[in-house]
């Protein structure tokens, strides 16, 4: 089941599907006396705020290769990699696949999360269990971290597409936090008792609504946006423990990894309906589109579990966008766990943590060959930066 872009016009609050209730977007309305096909009637309405989309049918068009924004043209070159268990983050120099640098930093670091304006990478402490939840911010032109602020379980971090709120994702707690995306100050809460293990998220091609994967639920939820409310929630046929999601190039579908299934779901966005299933290898988990929006690349951690054992039947699947097929597998020799992570901002590498075997993964994108770094214990959602892109949506770099 296929939608066009136009499906996208019904505004939030419109129909019920069964038991979950799915609520479409707006999407734009050519201007009075546009003809059909053109630019102008082409054209996606965003939300206030929130910079346009050139292209309709490639949301990612302007995070392609090299199309670096004027303000991180200074920032290092470096992957900055959190360790889960032994609670610091790791700096790699891509050009020597070296560790140069290395700081302590919150509780259980489990994302560095590109803030929406570029100029600061936050490292998302949750404290697993304790009230010692918190964010650690980079400053990507020297590397360097600054003073931590206290922030209640913070899992992940997104923000609002229009940059003026980062959501902080509270998973133990089944709530987003709105807070001001400079001091983190609370300025709202938005509970999602169905949603147990809220943590991942993509959002719809004109802002108006997010989806959030639901990790012990088997669910998603969708969130709409203008008027902050949960709209309903939808699970998924056979899915248990759902991970990443990312929606397609053109906005109408969106890719939930799930780690039990195996494989990825997809999701029509607008009538928020399960619409098919790609197998894809074992315990699949991180999605990341290449840099030129035709492929999906999918980690596929090597384990169902939650703990899984070192040396698994990690892999990368390649998934193009356009035929929903999967074009190659590329295995990890001796086995691995990749999980989180980003393409180099030349789209020519795919930076992934190995996260039960303490290292990080560099897939060449053209040949699937790996090479292998030893960071912390338990490397978890790192984040290669620079990357193109006119500004961030969070997570370890949701650019466009």
């Amino acid at each position: 089941m296929r939608t066009t872009i136009s499906s996208l016009v019904a505004r939030a609050g419109a129909a019920a599907c069964g038991a979950a209730l799915c609520i479409g977007a707006v999407a734009a309305q050519p201007p009075a006396g546009a003809a059909k096909g053109s630019p102008a009637a082409n054209a996606v309405q965003t939300v206030p705020g929130m910079p346009g989309v050139p292209d309709p049918s490639n949301l990612y068009s302007e995070a392609r290769a090299g199309m670096l924004a004027d303000k991180v043209k200074g920032d290092l070159p470096r992957v900055y990699v959190p360790n889960l268990q032994s609670n610091d983050v790791y700096v790699i120099d891509p050009a020597t696949l070296k560790v140069v640098d290395k700081f302590r930093v919150g509780l259980n670091p489990q994302h560095v999360v590109p803030s929406w304006d570029l100029k600061t990478l936050w490292v998302a402490n949750n404290a697993e269990n304790t009230t010692k939840g918190s964010l650690t911010p980079i400053d990507p032109q020297t590397g360097k971290p600054g003073k931590p602020i206290p922030v209640d379980d913070p899992y992940n971090m997104y923000f609002t597409p229009d940059g003026k709120e980062a959501i902080v994702v509270a998973e133990a707690f089944k709530r987003l936090d709105f807070r001001d995306p400079q001091t983190m100050a609370l300025k709202s809460s938005l509970d999602t008792p169905e949603c147990a293990g809220i943590n991942h998220a993509d959002f719809s091609i004109d802002g108006r609504y997010v989806i959030f994967t639901c990790e012990f639920g088997g669910m998603l939820v969708k969130i709409d946006l203008v008027d902050r409310k949960v709209l309903g929630y939808l699970k998924l046929s056979k899915g248990r423990m759902p991970q990443d999601i990312r929606v397609s190039p053109d906005g109408k579908n969106f890719y939930v990894a799930d780690m039990m299934a195996d494989g990825i779901f997809e999701v029509d966005g607008a009538s928020f309906k399960e619409t098919g299933f790609i197998a894809t290898g074992k315990g699949t988990h991180g999605l990341y589109p290449s840099r030129d929006g035709r492929k999906l690349y999918v980690a596929n951690r090597g384990s169902n579990k939650i703990h899984g054992p070192a040396h698994g039947m990690g892999s990368v699947s390649v998934v193009d966008f356009a035929t929903g097929k999967v074009d190659a597998t590329w295995p990890i020799p001796g086995g691995g766990s990749p999980d989180m992570g980003n393409v180099s901002a030349d789209g020519k590498q795919l930076w992934l943590s190995g996260r039960y075997d303490n290292v990080v993964y560099v897939f060449d994108t053209t040949t699937g060959e790996v090479k292998k770094i030893p960071v912390g214990k338990e490397p978890h959602g790192l984040a290669v930066w620079p990357q193109p892109g006119r500004y961030s949506l969070g997570h370890t770099g949701n650019m466009r």
